[in-house]
């Protein structure tokens, strides 16, 4: 099977590895993974932020270079989120709207391709320690992903995966919410580490690189012994 992948912007300028893990994942299970470097960004900052042209703009680039008719993964369910659900908002009834909605109908978050679409589950990943799982609000709420992560993450051995309290509150990240609301960010995110760190445990992993961050900024703020892992870094763990 060929499959595009798209590597959302944040990712490709501050954890290149999680991308580079997700092709390794990708390819270990038997994909030919095809990678556009041409690609750059969903619009979905500027979409939250308001600019609605601005953010038109940016996906009718995207959506001019993912024309082939085939699966495409990306590690980030909110980039996935953003086409799926707000890609109807800018491009209904307009000139791309069948391209849009074949992209919606193609494009799958890293977990939810590997569970529901190519049926696996076991990686073979090794990683040893207790880990628990944030639910990011574009993945449970907006691409409806919930098992799928927690069912791969079983099957990692050596992993313990421990629930933490509220898993489904929001971290406070939010794109610019984080930003125009520093102090209501910053207590949704110290609930959040609380709640992790009271299950005992020294991973904190999620399928979205944007609430890793808010998290992992706090974290290292406050020098806490707690490490941040996006799943495609786990999954690509001990082989």
């Amino acid at each position: 099977m060929i499959v595009d992948i798209f590597i959302p912007c944040f990712v490709d300028q501050l954890s290149p590895q999680t991308g580079l893990n997700m092709v390794k994942v990708l390819e270990h299970v038997g994909c030919d993974v095809n990678y556009n470097p041409n690609q750059t960004c969903c619009g979905q900052p500027a979409f939250n932020a308001g600019y609605w042209s601005e953010a038109k703009k940016v996906g009718e680039k995207f959506i001019k270079e993912f024309q082939q008719d085939r699966y495409i993964v990306s590690p980030s369910a909110s980039c996935v989120g953003m086409i799926k659900n707000y890609y109807p908002e800018l491009f209904y009834n307009s000139a791309l709207h069948n391209e849009y909605k074949q992209l919606a109908k193609n494009i799958h978050e890293f977990s939810s391709f590997l569970v529901n679409v190519l049926k696996i589950t076991d990686i073979g990943a090794t990683l040893e320690g207790v880990a628990t799982y944030h639910d990011s609000c574009a993945a449970l709420r907006e691409c409806n992903i919930k098992q799928e992560p927690r069912t791969l993450l079983s099957k990692v051995r050596k992993l313990e995966v421990k629930e933490m309290k509220d898993t489904e509150s929001c971290c406070g990240f939010g794109g610019t919410f984080s930003a125009k609301f520093e102090p209501i960010a910053v207590g949704m995110c110290s609930d959040k580490v609380k709640n992790a760190i009271e299950t005992g445990a020294e991973y904190l992993i999620s399928t979205d690189f944007s609430c890793l961050l808010h998290l992992d900024s706090y974290i290292k703020k406050q020098n806490l012994n707690l490490k941040t892992m996006h799943i495609a870094d786990v999954l690509a763990s001990g082989w």
